[in-house]
Formats: C-alpha cells, structure tokens, sequence
C-alpha cells in the first residue's frame, strides 16, 4: 500500500528486441528492460528479439496489440537513422495516438548524458488498441533513460496522472468482449 492508499496495480508487458547483430546471450538492453518492468512489480507475459525488419516488427506488435493480456509493449532497437533502423517506420502507422511527451522528454533528459548526439534519436511512443507501446534505443544506456522517464507512468500510484487506470479498463473492455463471443 502506498501512502495514497492505493494499492499497486500489476501490468501485462511484452519486450521487443530490433537488432540484426543481438541474441537472447547478448541482449543485454532488451534484459535490461524486462527485468526492471518485473523488479516494478509488473509481469513480463512475453519477449521477442527480432531482425530491423518493417513487416516482422509490425506483424509482432501487431500481435500483441490485439492480445487482450498485453496492455504494454516495451522495445529496444531501431530508432536511430542507420540504413536498416525502421522501428518508427513499422510501428507508427499501428498508433491512434502519439504519446508525444516521452519523445520529447527523453531527448530533454538525454541532452545531459550525450549532448547534441540527442537529436539523432527518434524514439516514441503511442496507443494502439488500448495498447502503449514505447520505442527505445538499442543501447542498454539509452533503454536506463528510457525506462526513468516511463516507469512512473506504468505506476497507478503516481499523480497527478498516469497510463494504468486507462490501460486497466481497455483490458476489461477486451476481455468482456472475448468472453462474450
């Protein structure tokens, strides 16, 4: 129990991995992330390290957006302008809202870690059927960064306001649904 007297509410969470080079003994960004959203007291419900390619990215997330039990994907790799980075290319046209504010703040947090390097990040997040999926670089650093920024928003606890009540209650819309059919 909190001091606001709620109690803690659990997320469903899935991470992604985009990398051509990475594997499960070496991806060390994509463990890095689902061991933080599990040490918040959130249950990891699946993981998938994939190649920086559009279709299986899209295919993927596509997947878990439509999964009722996944309320939030979480994925590392992508972002930056190197030939094959296509996460935003991918992912974006999933979205029926942008989440505008962490693209803007990581890079605001970022400018203190890696200076003007910032700019070249393109990170994002966004809803896509009652799903929040968050895009993060490749480096382990950058997902730390990343992770700061979105942990309190997964946390139904912090004010003035977060992503959970909301999340919650597309789950039990889903499910309803499911149930009924």
């Amino acid at each position: 129990m909190s001091s606001n007297g709620k109690e803690f509410v659990s997320l469903n969470i899935a991470v992604l991995t985009v990398s051509d080079t990475r594997n499960e003994s070496n991806d060390t960004s994509g463990d890095f992330l689902a061991n933080a959203a599990v040490e918040a007291g959130h249950s990891l419900i699946d993981r998938a390290l994939l190649p920086d390619d559009v279709y299986l990215l899209r295919a993927q997330v596509s997947h878990w957006i439509a999964d009722p039990e996944v309320q939030v994907v979480l994925s590392t790799g992508g972002t930056g302008f190197a030939m094959r980075d296509s996460t935003p290319e991918a992912l974006k046209v999933l979205f029926d809202k942008e989440v505008e504010g962490f693209g803007e703040m990581f890079r605001k947090v970022s400018w203190d870690e890696i200076g003007t390097s910032t700019i070249q990040s393109r990170v994002f997040a966004g809803l896509a059927n009652g799903t929040l999926i968050v895009c993060m670089p490749g480096s382990t650093g950058a997902c730390c960064t990343g992770w700061s920024i979105i942990e309190s928003q997964l946390d139904n606890r912090h004010r003035p306001c977060n992503f959970v009540a909301l999340l919650e209650q597309v789950k039990a819309q889903r499910l309803a649904i499911e149930a009924a059919e």
